[in-house]
């Protein structure tokens, strides 16, 4: 069974830069797609960006709010999926989750219901 955890989160000045990992066991990420979510303080969880897995193509998508500003990228050897965050901004306040789902990100991936694995989070602030 895949598990997930999230590292790499902190307290960063605005306009600053954060890369998070999600590092993977359990299971190889080769056949898994993998989304990175937030969840700001009394807010829903939010789809950010979702990786296709290597088996498939790798290819990624990004929400609006994040799609000039974060990258995310996969280094199967390491088992580890990154999130790039550039320009952050107080908004990007949260808990910074990462997710798989079997092989594609389909076309609702900003749903966490379609997400069989998740991590514990890591917490990223965002704060002069």
């Amino acid at each position: 069974q895949l598990q997930l955890v999230e590292s790499g989160g902190g307290l960063v000045q605005p306009g600053g830069s954060l890369n998070l990992s999600c590092a993977a066991s359990g299971s190889t990420l080769d056949y898994h797609a993998i989304a990175w979510f937030r969840q700001a303080p009394g807010k829903e969880r939010e789809g950010l960006s979702c990786i296709n897995s290597r088996s498939s193509d790798s290819k990624s998508i990004y929400t609006d709010s994040v799609k000039s500003r974060f990258t995310i990228s996969r280094d199967d050897a390491k088992n580890t999926v990154y999130l790039q965050m550039n320009n952050l901004k107080p908004e990007d306040t949260g808990i910074y989750y990462c997710a798989g789902t079997p092989v594609f990100c389909v076309s609702r991936y900003y749903e966490p219901k379609e997400y069989d694995y998740w991590g514990q989070g890591t917490q990223v602030t965002i704060s002069a």
